[in-house]
């Protein structure tokens, strides 16, 4: 896990300091080591932050050379099957002469270039300089778990893995993006593919682009929603939970090879529970548990750490609790928001959690993050088809839908919830109402925000279910299904998965989360048809060789809070807002790009 830099001109030298003020500013990202390279005229550089978690010596470093010496890769992530494909190169003649999945990916490519892409498992960015076609390669992961960012400049290209990274260079055009602060305003996280700024963009998730002087264009290798969308198997209950528990237990043994220790941020959930039981089943050792306590949540529901007191007691696991306070939330701000790289609403909880495995000495820990996604357990997968079903059948009723806008106008009035006045026309398709659901500001309220001219701009071309279908493409019929894939497409990947690699790798820590994961997708998508006749996740929770107990089964899902809104009132009393739920995407806005 690391971050770099990558820069390409086609027709003059860039200067070395350019290079290295972008790799500079994301040093966090790679604190075992950096590593430099340029070609002979300099027209391209490339520069590389290393944090080791395989093959710890420094015969992999990287910017890495190919056997061959046509290709120079930077990579940041992990290829999970590389000691497969390791000795299948092996067996074929190519004599490696690292350990490192690094090596691994970069051979491939030299075999099979962008069709490489097909036969890795894992989580990745990379770009590989072609010295003989001179041309650049970039790739990203079927999820995006991996954030890998573009811009183009006067001189040429600019690749990083982080968007403060490419404005760090100082090349870069730094005009506002309409639908990268639309979209942050109206979810609380900046949709893929835009960003915070018009010319840098955020390759799409499952895409590779190949960059030379002419004009680049972007293919999708990998699509996510023609998973969601295949046929089922048609399987009783026994030989679903059966073929379920197998490939779960398969993506869990993929996410736990290492050469360092590993960790497990453990809240006392259904998700972080399943997968440490499992841990402790496939019999990992010297695992460390991790939880987050807040004295604010003492004796409330909140309070996850004695529960996972007991969990990390049942399965032997070292067990370290943080508590965080909020003067020392106080003083962590300017780092927060420092590493933030594009604002979020999200992230503060994976933040400290990383900040308590860097101070224990982890630089991997396991998330149970993409579980709810998968296996529908937000209360959005009960709510929101039942909505939608009954809002088309009184709809049907003459005069109905009047009265219901009427209604949720006078609501919108009461509570002072702009949303509301969009509730009669959106409840109406499944994208609308998790719109609704989701988001935090409603399109009315995006002009002050915003300023008019961007506002417009972006209020122009605003359809709302376009703007949903825009993130997740074509949806499956059936409603769950639909609702799995919207979850994942747009808060999975735009807020959870960029949240925990910035939050993680702020501290130098690789975040890894096995129930996110495009080879567990592709291979459950025949099954998850299914998946409704298990409820409350019981196709995780009764996975382990010993189900969960019931009580956490049954426990009433908190999420993994922290107090963050009632903090924040306290340091800044004179924030105003129309409701708490606002104060914080105003205040991360205000920190970062200084918006009054």
């Amino acid at each position: 896990m690391c971050g770099f830099i990558t820069l390409y001109s086609s027709d003059e030298p860039w200067n070395k300091s350019t290079l290295r003020k972008g790799s500079y500013s994301m040093s966090n990202r790679g604190p075992d080591g950096s590593g430099e390279w340029w070609s002979d005229d300099n027209y391209v550089g490339i520069r590389h932050n290393r944090l080791s978690i395989i093959d710890l010596n420094d015969r992999s470093i990287q910017p890495m050379i190919s056997i061959n010496k046509r290709y120079i890769i930077a990579f940041n992530g992990e290829i999970y099957n590389y000691k497969k494909l390791r000795n299948e190169l092996l067996r074929s003649g190519v004599n490696l002469t690292t350990q490192s999945d690094t090596e691994v990916l970069l051979e491939l490519f030299s075999l099979y270039r962008e069709d490489c892409l097909s036969k890795i498992s894992g989580m990745f960015a990379f770009s590989v300089w072609d010295k003989h076609e001179k041309k650049l390669f970039i790739a990203r992961d079927p999820y995006g778990i991996k954030p890998l960012y573009y811009a183009k400049s006067g001189k040429g290209y600019v690749v990083a893995s982080q968007v403060k990274a490419i404005i760090s260079t100082e090349v870069v055009d730094k005009s506002p993006c309409p639908y990268g602060q639309g979209g942050y305003w109206l979810l609380g996280s900046v949709p893929e593919p835009y960003t915070w700024y018009r010319n840098i963009k955020s390759l799409p998730a499952g895409s590779y682009m190949w960059i030379d002087g002419e004009e680049s264009c972007i293919k999708s290798w990998y699509s996510l929603p023609e998973i969601w969308d295949k046929d089922d198997i048609k399987e009783n209950k026994k030989n679903v939970e059966k073929k379920v528990n197998e490939l779960i237990y398969q993506s869990v043994e993929r996410h736990l090879v290492s050469d360092v220790p590993i960790g497990i941020f453990l809240s006392g959930g259904i998700d972080s529970t399943s997968l440490l039981a499992i841990i402790d089943d496939i019999g990992k050792k010297n695992v460390v548990g991790i939880t987050l306590k807040y004295s604010e949540f003492e004796s409330d529901v909140a309070d996850e750490s004695e529960i996972a007191k007991y969990i990390a007691k049942k399965y032997g696991v070292k067990h370290h609790v943080k508590t965080v306070t909020r003067s020392e939330f106080e003083n962590d701000m300017p780092e927060i928001f420092n590493s933030m790289d594009q604002p979020s609403i999200d992230g503060v909880n994976t933040w400290y959690a990383s900040k308590c495995a860097a101070e224990i000495g982890l630089k991997v820990a396991i998330s149970g993050t993409g579980g709810d996604e998968l296996f529908q357990g937000y209360r959005s997968f009960t709510v929101l088809p039942n909505l939608v079903k009954y809002r088309n059948i009184f709809s049907k009723i003459p005069g109905v839908d009047n009265i219901i806008s009427l209604i949720a106008n006078k609501q919108a009035i009461r509570s002072g919830n702009a949303r509301w006045n969009h509730f009669e026309s959106l409840s109406k398709t499944l994208p609308g109402s998790w719109l609704l659901n989701r988001s935090v500001f409603s399109i009315e309220e995006l002009k002050p925000l915003m300023g008019d001219d961007l506002y417009n701009e972006f209020a122009q071309n605003y359809d709302p279910i376009s703007f949903v279908l825009g993130m997740t493409g074509d949806l499956p019929k059936n409603n769950l299904l639909a609702l799995s894939q919207i979850e994942s497409m747009c808060y999975l990947r735009n807020q959870l998965l960029r949240d925990g690699d910035w939050a993680s790798m702020c501290h130098g820590v690789e975040l890894r989360m096995p129930l996110v994961d495009s080879l567990l997708l592709k291979e459950l998508s025949p099954y998850m048809n299914s998946f409704s006749k298990f409820p409350k996740k019981s196709l995780l929770s009764n996975a382990p060789n010993t189900p969960l107990d019931n009580f956490i089964k049954k426990k009433k899902k908190t999420g993994f809070g922290i107090p963050v809104n009632k903090w924040i009132k306290e340091i800044y009393p004179k924030l105003n807002s129309s409701s708490d739920n606002k104060i914080w995407p105003l205040l991360v806005a205000k920190k970062i790009y200084e918006i009054k």
